[in-house]
């Protein structure tokens, strides 16, 4: 535990108990010892003693798991379909939040995480293995979605854990490993190498000017998201190019099929829309809840 950890988690807390009072008490702490309470949300169309899917909701740089579950509205669709949401807090102070630590990749501070910082994917995973000890998680349907940094990481878990997680929704954060040092323009291959093809459902707008479409920003940026998604095509053996769809005037859909495992990849692109939290929670549910993991890290496709 770092020193700001030892200073920081205690006023955290209450801060969060309090702020989950404010919420009617609808928000659960789920505590980690000595970290940041993980703000743990279970609806009541979730009966006791039923195992439920779990939703990993993941923050943006600055930004903490309760203002993150406040934010996207995600909490009506977990009450619509039956869901529980788990919203950590990153590893990383920064500013008057905190950002994920996705290993040699700087933050939006153009620090990069130090040797000190948590790794955020077993604290993840350790999360998970807690809440289906618990016996409230069905560990066969784990997803993960999150914003900006919190999609980058969403991104991370899926190249280095995809045995553990059915799909995921990267917000405006799409990635398909780091940048390659040698041509930034291209996600490197050695630093995504899924174990399981892995269903992807991403959201973002075209005029986003923090993480653009077209690449470039940030060196944590620098690949186009159509390079992320072609990357992720490939990694689960896709054998059509991406089809193209309109939804409405100011919405369209990338997709490609033909996959491996059935393990399609999907971007809902707003048109004007820029760095913000983009994602039709239902369509995004409607997307997980047609895939879940076997025993053995096998992904299956769910009956319709």
């Amino acid at each position: 535990m770092t020193a700001y950890q030892r200073f920081a988690t205690p006023f955290a807390a209450l801060s969060l108990g309090l702020a989950a009072q404010a919420m009617a008490q609808t928000v659960q702490q789920f505590e980690v010892p000595g970290e940041l309470p993980v703000a743990l949300y279970s609806p009541a169309s979730v009966k006791p003693g039923v195992k439920a899917p779990l939703v990993f909701l993941l923050h943006g740089s600055s930004g903490d798991g309760l203002s993150i579950l406040s934010n996207s509205g995600l909490k009506a669709a977990a009450d619509k379909h039956g869901f529980i949401i788990a919203a950590p807090t990153g590893a990383i102070h920064l500013g008057k939040g905190f950002a994920w630590n996705v290993p040699g990749v700087a933050t939006v501070s153009g620090k990069p995480p130090g040797a000190g910082d948590r790794d955020d994917v077993k604290y993840m995973l350790s999360i998970l293995d807690a809440l289906v000890k618990q016996g409230s998680v069905d560990r066969s349907r784990v997803y993960a979605t999150g914003i900006s940094g919190g999609g980058r990481m969403t991104s991370w878990l899926g190249c280095v854990a995809s045995t553990r997680f059915a799909a995921i929704a990267p917000v405006v954060g799409l990635r398909a490993g780091t940048p390659l040092k040698s041509d930034p323009a291209r996600p490197d291959p050695a630093s995504c190498q899924p174990d399981s093809p892995l269903p992807i459902i991403a959201f973002a707008g075209n005029k986003d000017t923090v993480n653009p479409m077209e690449g470039g920003g940030a060196p944590y940026w620098q690949y186009s998201m159509r390079s992320a998604e072609i990357r992720w095509a490939m990694l689960n053996h896709c054998q059509t190019s991406p089809v193209t769809k309109t939804i409405s005037p100011a919405l369209y859909q990338e997709r490609y099929e033909g996959c491996r495992d059935n393990a399609v990849v999907t971007a809902y692109i707003t048109e004007g829309g820029g760095h913000s939290w983009l994602a039709d929670n239902d369509v995004m549910w409607a997307f997980f809840k047609n895939y879940a993991r076997a025993g053995d890290g096998r992904l299956v496709k769910m009956a319709d």
